[in-house]
């Protein structure tokens, strides 16, 4: 009996694990969000890493946290009731962001470094996030930091992501929510096999930011970044050298500019913003560029729109979009551009491309007047098969009658943004520098009086636009053309 006893407290006094569970407050941590429990969950970590793999698991409690390392076969569960919560700066708990070997740095620095992050990993494959608990990055900073992710105003220790996955495979990110994810709430770069499912991000800065990855799949999120991207492809120069970010499907996906913490608390307050809020966007990183990314049934509201910009000499191909609905765009609903900004090594001196690019099926209301669609290449490399089919816009107008013939800016080697541009010279639809432009069945209205034609091109080459129903005012042209060659306007 005294045998037994004794067996029983030596059990009790060390960690253990269940169906190769390993719950963290059996490592010692303690969930009381005033502890410092990072390190008990590394521990854990490590323990299941030995075993080969398992779930560490987190139950109810506020895990106070600094950095977290993944390994290959572990899924951290995060339960419901659980909040894993980012340590402050001054408590210096996050890992030391990696040297990038001296090479040069052609992005910034919140794509260079990972290992200052909340969460991190790199190089392990079978990794996974799960569970309906909640990520707070309260104590990660939103600025950018250029010179080590973990530098800011020359103190070691901010976290800078709240979850950073970096070279890794097979990679699951499920029903979890993110409030206040720092500079990225989640950013993973030269990542294969992935599935993110059913995430809730509401957050300061960036939402999703996939890099260099491939065949992965994004469904039913929910993704509120008033003041920034809320679910953005690039292709950097992070993985020193240009990679594709391609095979990519988004669906069912939800994306909004509300003031941060209104998404989740129920109060939807809309965001005064001048920048940039929510979007599914491409770039502007775009060493390697895009090819084949699908993305489907979302909704956007109070958010600005699509943008697809390639301006780092990639290539932008195959990419579809269908079944979209935005209220409240913020600056404009549809832009496509390339450019020669040119942001990699000197030595390569390619033209970025851009071509079968195919857009149906969006309804907007409530559009900005800045900005109406763009699609606008390079006098030198136009943007090549362009499909706009079935689209429903609402703009706010008040457009100046002689904006018709502004010299629009060209891109160039400016940042792709059309806030710098200005008005365009349409209210509807803008294209220059494009050919094999081929656009059906577009509605356009406005509710003030607007003053500039519904389409504008310029420098466009076999052009199709069939069933353009545009409101003018009395004496507004409906299309105005360019320098266009081999135009048809079908009624």
């Amino acid at each position: 009996m005294r045998l037994i006893t004794l067996l029983t407290s030596f059990l009790l006094t060390v960690p253990y694990c269940v169906a190769g569970i390993y719950n963290v407050r059996d490592y010692g941590a303690k969930g009381d969000g005033k502890t410092l429990d990072s390190p008990a969950i590394n521990s854990a970590i490590e323990a299941a890493s030995a075993a080969g793999g398992g779930q560490v698991l987190l139950p109810a409690g506020t895990y106070l946290s600094g950095s977290i390392r993944l390994k290959s076969n572990i899924d951290l569960h995060l339960t419901s009731g659980c909040v894993l919560l980012a340590a402050p700066a001054e408590m210096k708990a996050y890992d030391e962001s990696e040297s990038f070997g001296g090479f040069p740095e052609y992005q910034d620095g919140g794509h260079t470094y990972f290992h200052n992050s909340l969460i991190w990993a790199e190089g392990e494959e079978n990794v996974s996030i799960t569970g309906h608990g909640m990520i707070d990055g309260e104590g990660l900073t939103r600025r950018d930091t250029e010179r080590g992710g973990n530098v800011q105003g020359g103190s070691i220790g901010t976290g800078d992501k709240a979850i950073a996955l970096k070279l890794c495979r097979r990679v699951t990110l499920r029903d979890f929510t993110v409030y206040r994810g720092g500079h990225f709430a989640v950013i993973m770069t030269g990542c294969d096999l992935s599935t993110l499912d059913n995430l809730t991000i509401d957050t300061n800065r960036d939402g999703i930011d996939i890099d260099c990855c491939k065949y992965m799949t994004v469904t039913n999120c929910r993704v509120n970044t008033p003041h920034d991207d809320a679910l953005v492809l690039k292709s950097s120069y992070a993985l020193k050298k240009p990679v594709l970010c391609e095979h990519i499907a988004v669906t069912n996906c939800n994306i909004t500019g509300y003031k941060c913490g209104t998404l989740l608390d129920g109060t939807y307050v809309p965001e005064k913003v001048n920048w940039v809020c929510g979007r599914f966007k491409l770039g502007t990183e775009s060493n390697g560029g895009y090819r084949n990314i699908a993305l489907s049934n979302c909704t956007f509201m109070y958010s600005s729109g699509l943008a697809f910009e390639e301006v780092d000499q990639g290539v932008m191909e195959n990419i579809t979009v269908s079944n979209i609905t935005m209220s409240h765009v913020h600056h404009y609903p549809i832009y496509i551009t390339t450019g020669c900004r040119n942001r990699g090594p000197k030595e390569v001196t390619r033209n970025s491309t851009a071509r079968d690019i195919q857009i149906s099926n969006v309804v907007a209301d409530d559009c900005d007047s800045l900005c109406s669609i763009i699609v606008t290449g390079m006098p030198e490399e136009p943007v090549r098969n362009v499909w706009l089919n079935n689209i429903r816009l609402t703009f706010r107008g008040g457009g100046a009658k002689e904006l018709v013939n502004k010299q629009y800016r060209e891109q160039g080697a400016n940042y792709p943004e059309p806030k710098f541009a200005g008005e365009t010279p349409a209210y509807g639809l803008y294209a220059r520098h494009v050919t094999d432009l081929h656009v059906n069945d577009l509605t356009f209205r406005y509710e003030k009086p607007e003053l500039r034609p519904a389409v504008v091109l310029d420098d466009v080459s076999n052009a199709t636009l069939r069933g353009i129903d545009g409101t003018t005012e009395p004496d507004v042209e409906k299309i105005v053309t360019f320098g266009c060659e081999n135009v048809r306007i079908i009624e």
